[in-house]
């Protein structure tokens, strides 16, 4: 499938979408939202597909939404279109496993879309920030929610009401990214993460991003039981018989997806 502002690609069990409008810094428009819901479609089908990478090039994952395509909308324009919705969260309605690789500008939805996958490895130069104060609106893609979520109140109140970036350093120390890497060395590392968890049993990778997930919707007690619940389930697989049977063995699993 060509498109006009992702490529997207299958490299092996790894589905790769990567954003690609160089002349606005990859910057959100409804275009570019409906062709990556229509790459996440393909590739949640392909059962050849275990992970999915989100990423964007070396000066920027994504500048944010675009300015000029929504500057001129009215209220009920956005009211009634539900502006930032439709294709918007598309990537946490997938079951497989997305990870975000980040080098350059995140900001504003560029941000957003990346705390929407399921963890972020960003490169040395990456920048997060929601500037959208300084633009004269708030946060509309999940910003203030979800970057309080990852952060904690006062770090997310301080950026969302400044709209200063954030580096890649302190976004790892602060739990917004799971690690940095040199910027040269970005892809080759997300591209090992993604094959390793492409490698695993596709239901049990899922069933573990449903748990960890749960986490953020409810109390400790009902996340724990619902933990518990799906484990036991797991006792009716294939690949929970194989897994056990091959690490008794000690062979390498030869997974089912079953």
């Amino acid at each position: 499938m060509a498109y006009k502002t992702i490529n997207a690609e299958k490299k092996n069990s790894v589905g790769v979408i990567t954003l690609d409008r160089p002349d606005a810094m990859n910057a959100l428009c409804e275009e570019l939202i409906n062709e990556m819901a229509e790459a996440l479609d393909g590739f949640e089908a392909d059962p050849g597909v275990g992970c999915i990478v989100l990423t964007g090039s070396e000066k920027a994952f994504a500048a944010g939404a675009d300015i000029k395509e929504m500057q001129s909308k009215s209220y009920m324009d956005a009211y009634l279109d539900d502006f930032i919705t439709e294709g918007w969260e598309r990537v946490t309605q997938c079951r497989k496993p997305v990870v975000a690789a980040v080098a350059g500008y995140a900001l504003g939805g560029g941000c957003e879309l990346a705390m929407m996958c399921d963890f972020i490895i960003c490169a040395d130069n990456a920048k997060f920030g929601q500037p959208e104060i300084t633009l004269g609106v708030t946060p509309g893609a999940g910003g203030s929610q979800r970057l309080t979520r990852f952060v904690g109140k006062s770090k997310s109140m301080e950026m969302c009401l400044t709209g200063r970036m954030m580096d890649a350093d302190e976004a790892e120390r602060s739990g917004l990214v799971s690690r940095v890497v040199p910027v040269a060395d970005l892809m080759d590392d997300v591209m090992k993460t993604a094959a390793k968890i492409a490698s695993m049993s596709l239901p049990v990778a899922m069933m573990v991003k449903e748990s960890v997930d749960r986490a953020y919707e409810t109390t400790l007690s009902e996340g724990v039981r619902f933990e518990r619940r799906l484990f036991h389930s797991l006792f009716a697989t294939e690949d929970q018989k194989e897994g056990m049977a091959a690490f008794a063995e000690k062979r390498k699993a030869d997974w089912k997806n079953r």
